[in-house]
């Protein structure tokens, strides 16, 4: 047999549509959270921790265009700043969640049998609770920190990702290639190194693009009930957090960080989205 038997069917190069004016919107959104991610003193001058007494609970101005808190402090600087961790609990979550996903759906797929079974009636039973609640148990358990947050989040996340591995693995272990490899006599473990786990795995790009607009939000709302990140971080969650103590007399400490939180979250699912059709135009 060629080794054209044992490749995957070629895909289509197509031709790839210019984007709308959302995904443009949502594209730069992204881009400007990375910045700010990594290099916030591109986008805000001040310092995040920098107090003015003076200026306390200062509404937007464009010397302030999200205002001031309670300290003075910028609040648009803060949220510059605070995406770093926002951004990061994201990730670090969303990878997490993966991790475990793919541990556990590669084995329940490969395994079989009993294994098979007892994987995925725990999986039925996490995904059935609901998954802020387990992250809460979570919390409950190890307390509040960014590291637990991560965990929380990321095994809140897990059980969705673990059940989709597990059948992207079963439909594909039955293509025609993945079955003329093992009749020529690679070994069970080339197999699913060379073909078996890229062509698997591949689909979950996109949803894992989904989910860290996800991750961002439960984040955020576990920091905002006073379970994750602890104020004065200016960790959007946290933020919120803060702000809720002035919310009937200085609306921007709430509502403007609630507006970049939605956005994001919107522009990175918009980018998923996008992804997730390009992908499956592409495989058609």
């Amino acid at each position: 047999m060629s080794a054209e038997a044992l490749a995957p069917p070629r895909r289509r190069l197509r031709a790839v549509p210019l984007p709308s004016a959302g995904t443009a919107l949502a594209l730069l959104v992204v881009v400007l959270v990375l910045i700010a991610a990594l290099a916030p003193g591109v986008l805000a001058k001040g310092s995040p921790t920098e107090i003015d007494l003076a200026s306390t609970l200062q509404a937007p101005s464009w010397a302030h265009p999200f205002g001031t808190d309670d300290a003075g402090r910028d609040l648009l600087t803060r949220v510059i700043y605070g995406a770093r961790q926002s951004l990061g609990i994201g990730l670090g979550a969303t990878a997490l969640a993966l991790l475990i996903a793919l541990s556990l759906g590669f084995t329940a797929a490969l395994a079989g049998g009993v294994v098979d079974a007892a994987i995925t009636r725990v999986l039925e039973v996490a995904f059935a609770f609901p998954a802020l609640l387990l992250a809460l148990l979570v919390i409950s358990v190890r307390g509040p920190s960014v590291a637990t947050v991560i965990t929380a989040v990321g095994i809140g996340s897990a059980p969705g990702y673990a059940r989709m591995v597990r059948g992207q693995v079963l439909a594909v272990r039955q293509a025609g290639y993945i079955e003329a490899a093992a009749a020529l006599g690679h070994s069970r473990f080339a197999v699913i190194r060379r073909h078996l786990f890229p062509n698997a795995v591949r689909p979950l790009v996109a949803v894992a693009t989904l989910g860290i607009g996800q991750s961002v939000v439960w984040a955020s709302a576990l920091s905002f009930l006073g379970l994750g990140v602890a104020p004065p971080s200016s960790e959007w969650g946290a933020l919120l957090d803060a702000g809720r103590l002035h919310i009937t007399t200085s609306w921007w400490l709430e509502i403007l960080p609630g507006v970049v939180i939605v956005l994001v979250a919107l522009s990175v699912t918009s980018l998923g989205r996008t992804l997730q059709n390009l992908l499956g135009g592409a495989a058609r």
